[in-house]
């Protein structure tokens, strides 16, 4: 991604969102989510249905969040490009970057070691905020393998009953045997797509999270240590010969 793209990356996701809702719209026209859901007498379909639009939701939460702290690092990056300088007005204590780069201007030893350790603690802080994406997406995996258990668990029970082996009932044992089948493979169809989708969707976040520390990096090892931030106090070049000899 270039530094215009993650400026843009809320509107990525919305695109993102417009193509998986489209694609559940097919489903919903050709009937088969409607089968899908009708036919789940476990109703983990519908319980993995509704972790993902939860999950998605924080997904374009966090897509929005990530979005304004690459702005608010363009725009430290910019203000630095034009004079040289950073004030306290270009570093605003908003949101993480904003943190990272109070605390780096606060830091008592402006060393290479202790800036590595507030880099270090950004990306932690900032990777624990996609968590919850990525626990949903593993645990709607699992609730699929869950459902095809169910599925087979369903689809044998009337195995165990047949106390006689008697032809007519044979389309009855037939239908609920399919009736658990039906069970097994549409959760595990509903899992498998919602996991899959949720991954790539935080993926989207993950790289750009990655390219935001690395420019933060940039910013602080290079450009910080070469400027000048701004102070209340006057500058020494800047006292009278008269200031200095007091």
């Amino acid at each position: 991604m270039s530094a215009t793209s993650d400026q843009r990356l809320f509107l990525y996701a919305l695109i993102l969102l417009g193509l998986i809702l489209f694609g559940f719209f097919l489903l919903s026209t050709t009937g088969l989510l409607a089968l899908a859901l009708t036919s789940d007498r476990s109703y983990i379909s519908w319980v993995i249905f509704a972790l993902y639009g939860l999950a998605t939701l924080h997904w374009l939460a966090r897509a929005w969040s990530l979005n304004e702290e690459h702005k608010h690092c363009a725009a430290i990056d910019q203000a630095d490009a034009q004079d040289g300088s950073l004030t306290q007005h270009d570093i605003r204590e908003q949101g993480y970057v904003g943190g990272f780069l109070t605390s780096l201007q606060q830091q008592n030893q402006n060393s290479a070691q202790s800036t590595r350790l507030l880099i270090d603690t950004l990306g932690d802080q900032l990777t624990n905020t996609h968590a919850p994406g990525h626990f949903i997406a593993d645990l709607l995996l699992k609730l699929g393998l869950t459902g095809t258990v169910i599925g087979f668990i369903l689809m044998l029970l009337p195995i165990g009953q047949i106390e006689e082996f008697d032809p007519s009932l044979m389309q009855q044992l037939l239908s609920a045997m399919s009736g658990g089948m039906a069970v097994a493979l549409y959760t595990t169809l509903a899992g498998l797509v919602t996991s899959t989708l949720l991954k790539m969707q935080y993926y989207l976040l993950d790289s750009s999270l990655a390219d935001l520390v690395n420019k933060l990096t940039v910013l602080s090892q290079v450009k910080l240590g070469q400027v000048k931030l701004a102070r209340d106090t006057p500058d020494q070049a800047t006292l009278s010969p008269t200031q200095h000899n007091a």
